[in-house]
């Protein structure tokens, strides 16, 4: 994805209370601001925050949309919910994304909503989705990654005949643009998700939080890459920071935190309403520095 050596930053626009030409905006601007590498979406069918019933976009076909109007930025969803879409269509939808952005898409997928938010089960009972249990959705999103992979890679038809996942004469065509595939993030902090992030994660996505708890997570999944004879440092760490307009001082302290234990690709999510020229807002007053840092 990026030279391992430095950190590399991007941006997060949530596409919930927020209008579609808002988005645009913002991911236009940045596609111009060399210091933002990446843009990314979350994955959500209702609202998480805000008004409950207010607007909120489906990430993939917004995703795609975005692709076409961007040149240079990486994009992706942090992350999409395995438990949403059937992991082929997934594959399929997700191909259909780096062709139309020439190549540039970072694969992110997680296990959906964790049981104990309270807002988890809603969106699956209004969309007539399964909501299993959480050694369901760990071992779905292990077989989904093995598939998606597969399809992504192999030439013949294949069946697949999983716990979770079941598919017969499956294949994918066209491919994708990036050889062998895009890079697949996984999002997620619980120690059962770090083993599916051992086997199958190019980058590892955290939310952000108290840092020694980060760190520890970290240090969790080195140890899990030990087990099944990975090197830990083929796994990129990447962290979810919040941006705080008001205060953009707490923002840089958190990504020097971050980047001195490790982690290389930074996410900075930033609250709606945008400000005009938010973009290159955030280049100048909080990148700047961490770049100025990480050069020296």
């Amino acid at each position: 994805m990026t030279d391992p050596s430095r950190p590399s930053f991007g941006i997060m626009t949530a596409p919930m209370q927020v209008d579609y030409h808002d988005i645009v905006r913002v991911w236009r601007e940045a596609d111009t601001v060399p210091h933002i590498e990446h843009a990314w979406l979350f994955d959500h069918l209702m609202p998480i925050a805000g008004e409950l019933d207010g607007p909120i976009h489906e990430g993939w076909t917004l995703l795609s949309a975005l692709a076409a109007q961007t040149r240079r930025l990486r994009l992706g969803l942090l992350v999409t919910s395995n438990r949403f879409r059937p992991p082929a269509m997934l594959a399929k939808i997700a191909t259909t994304v780096d062709i139309v952005s020439g190549g540039r898409l970072d694969f992110g997928i997680g296990v959906g909503s964790r049981p104990g938010h309270p807002l988890a089960r809603r969106e699956y009972e209004a969309h007539g989705l399964p909501f299993h249990d959480t050694a369901h959705a760990v071992g779905g999103l292990a077989e989904a990654c093995t598939v998606i992979r597969r399809l992504w890679t192999e030439n013949d038809p294949f069946d697949f005949d999983g716990e979770y996942i079941k598919l017969t004469g499956a294949f994918g065509n066209p491919k994708p643009v990036q050889r062998p595939h895009p890079p697949i993030v996984i999002g997620g902090r619980s120690s059962a998700t770090l083993r599916v992030v051992a086997e199958h994660a190019d980058v590892w996505n955290i939310p952000g939080g108290d840092i020694e708890d980060v760190i520890g997570r970290s240090a969790l999944l080195d140890r899990y890459c030990a087990q099944i004879g990975r090197d830990p440092a083929s796994i990129t760490r990447s962290i979810y920071l919040p941006v705080s307009y008001d205060q953009p001082g707490t923002t840089r302290d958190a990504i020097r935190e971050a980047t001195g234990a490790g982690f290389r690709h930074v996410v900075l999510g930033l609250p709606a309403p945008y400000p005009t020229g938010v973009a290159q807002w955030v280049a100048d007053q909080i990148l700047a520095d961490a770049i100025h840092s990480a050069s020296a």
